[in-house]
């Protein structure tokens, strides 16, 4: 059974930058395409980010399209997001998740394995 765990949240001023790491337990997923979703409160969870098997397709959200960048990398088993010019409207909680399939998606119902969560807060 595959685990994720987030790491690398906090609290930043707007302008920022924040990375943050999701490592993968109990299996590997160097065959499954993995994203990173946001959840602030009220409001629903959104896709942020998005990586296939191979790295050769990435997907974003128009919201953090240049100024997020996901990457992953095989020999650690992580996914990371780096996330630069931080606003405070980014503030959520983030989520790694792990698709089904090796193709990259923005769609929550392809991923079947989701981690925690770590908590990012960017202050004006």
């Amino acid at each position: 059974q595959g685990r994720l765990v987030e790491s690398g949240g906090g609290l930043v001023q707007a302008g920022g930058s924040l990375r943050l790491s999701c490592a993968a337990s109990g299996r590997m997923f160097s065959n499954n395409a993995m994203g990173w979703f946001r959840q602030a409160p009220g409001k629903e969870r959104e896709f942020v980010a998005g990586i296939s098997w191979n790295s050769g397709t990435k997907y974003y959200a128009d919201s953090v399209k240049g100024r997020f960048t996901i990457s992953r990398n095989f020999t650690k088993n992580t996914v990371s997001l780096q996330m630069d010019s931080l606003k405070p409207e980014d503030t959520a909680v983030y989520r790694c998740a792990a698709a089904r399939g090796s193709l990259a998606t923005t769609m929550p119902e392809r991923y079947n394995y989701w981690g925690q969560g770590t908590q990012v807060t960017v202050s004006s």
